[in-house]
């Protein structure tokens, strides 16, 4: 059928020339994969809204925004925070509206609006993946200005929330309160189209200090009384736990649901000092109960982003060392995508030092793309962006697959083509259209190839400065599978 429908555009008279296209065995180049994300952070108004004050429509004018700066990059994940602090950025019967959104937690967007159904019809309109963030245990930020509602956390269970230094947190001994988190996290997945869930460095909190300089130990005696002194571990190993056991069942919970959805931590990059031998800082595993090199070890996140916020200098902090000894820590093969701190450029950095940082992650075996702090310095640094544009980014790229999640080639689309009407026009269908995420159009002409992704729900391309000479469609399905390209090429003399 596929072949009966390219000839007939052949051999039908009134056909323009540039309708002689025949299926071909030409190869297109691999596609490429590399993970290329942002972080899109709604805390303290840090990305977006960037204020609290702005109607429905700047709000949604600014994440449009965002999104096309994205795109123009050619970025292809969007880390977007959803759930800053016991609360959301979408209307949820768990937890209050943002304040971050209104100014007032509890309220609203007026005009009424969904801002994450917004942000992923958005960035799936752009190609973009959409990872909704959340803070799993984080109860009240020290920035927050807004009183506290009614249906907040603090007021509907005080006894899961612990205060801590000038902030609140939900106390992760608490099971009652994990399940919350639990259901917070779960809600988001089973009521909206995302691609992902993300949970960044935050667990048990970064430690607080008296004033002669020592750690504040954490308030949560009465859940260890509870639940953790009678095991026979250690309080901090009985935190571990706590957190190793959360993490394990959202990762668990999420494929039992919808298994493309994709589950990423970006943890503090350093595991513990010494690993490897020249790295000195914060110990993550001591400090914060977060086991992270254990959540790679079991494969319960499919892609881990450590936060690798250093230079490539000095060693006790190297980038580089850091980054060779994750890759090291990942039996799975799970992705592996550095955090790099962007925001230090054009303070303490240069744009080399990311571009530099890039060149590693490309170099490195068994990293897979790599993820920027956060939106704003790249909306600041017209140098670095131009550099990441024209030298890095040059050809779109998707996500790695991850044969983990689901391992069989996409399907295989039709073809059409039609210059009827003065321009040549390429569509393309598939049998089970539910099951794509993106397509991919690559075209050959005078020998070069290029590279374009398309969303889901777009499926033609007009070709108005000449027809290629070769054009490959691929179907992408929701775990980022491809599937066997449809190739036509223009035969000869028909130009």
């Amino acid at each position: 059928m596929q072949l009966f429908i390219l000839l007939l555009c052949v051999a039908t008279p009134n056909r323009l020339k540039a309708d002689g296209y025949f299926p071909s065995d030409v190869k297109p180049p691999a596609i490429a994969r590399e993970m290329r994300g942002v972080w899109v952070a709604s805390v303290g108004n840090i990305d977006w809204p960037s204020t609290n004050a702005l109607t429905t429509a700047q709000q949604k004018a600014e994440l449009m925004m965002l999104m096309d700066r994205a795109l123009e990059l050619r970025l292809n994940t969007i880390m977007l925070q959803v759930r800053p602090a016991c609360d959301a950025l979408y209307p949820s019967a768990l937890e209050p509206w943002s304040e971050y959104l209104t100014g007032t937690m509890g309220k609203a967007p007026e005009p009424y609006y969904d801002p994450l159904a917004f942000a992923i019809e958005q960035a799936h309109r752009r190609g973009l993946e959409l990872h909704a963030w959340f803070n799993p245990y984080r109860a009240r930020h020290l920035q927050a200005r807004s009183p506290v509602s009614a249906n907040h956390i603090s007021r509907t269970h005080p006894d899961w929330v612990r205060h801590y230094g000038k902030e609140l947190w939900v106390d992760p001994g608490e099971k009652a309160a994990s399940q919350h988190s639990l259901r917070v996290v779960m809600d988001v997945v089973q009521r909206y189209d995302i691609d992902g869930v993300h949970f960044d460095d935050y667990f048990y909190p970064y430690p607080e200090h008296d004033r002669q300089g020592k750690d504040i130990e954490f308030p949560d005696e009465s859940s260890w009384r509870k639940f953790g002194a009678g095991q026979g571990l250690s309080r901090e190993d009985w935190r571990r736990q706590n957190v190793d056991e959360f993490v394990r069942q959202v990762a668990q919970s999420i494929k039992a649901a919808k298994p493309w959805v994709k589950f990423g931590i970006s943890p503090f990059g350093i595991w513990r000092p010494g690993n490897p031998p020249a790295i000195r800082g914060t110990d993550a595993f001591e400090e914060l109960h977060a086991d992270s090199r254990k959540w790679l070890a079991e494969g319960w996140v499919d892609y881990l982003t450590p936060q690798l916020y250093w230079g490539i200098n000095p060693p006790q902090t190297s980038f580089t060392l850091l980054l060779g000894w994750w890759v090291q820590q990942n039996p799975r093969h799970r992705l592996i995508a550095p955090g790099l701190c962007t925001s230090n450029v054009g303070g303490k950095w240069q744009p080399e030092e990311i571009l530099s940082q890039i060149r590693i992650t490309r170099g490195s075996d068994g990293v897979g793309g790599h993820v920027h702090w956060d939106m704003k310095a790249l909306l600041r640094n017209p140098a670095l962006t131009k550099a990441l544009r024209e030298q890095f980014y040059t050809e779109p790229a998707l996500v790695p697959t991850m044969p983990w999640l689901e391992h069989a080639p996409a399907q295989k689309p039709v073809l059409h083509c039609d210059g009827s009407k003065g321009t040549l026009r390429v569509s393309w269908s598939v049998g089970a259209p539910e099951k794509v995420q993106h397509w991919v159009v690559q075209t050959k002409r005078d020998n070069k190839w290029s590279t374009q992704v398309f969303p889901k729900n777009e499926s033609s391309v007009d070709f108005t400065r000449g027809s290629p000479g070769v054009i490959a469609v691929t179907c992408i399905d929701r775990c980022g599978n491809a599937g066997a390209p449809v190739v036509v090429e223009q035969r000869q003399g028909t130009k």
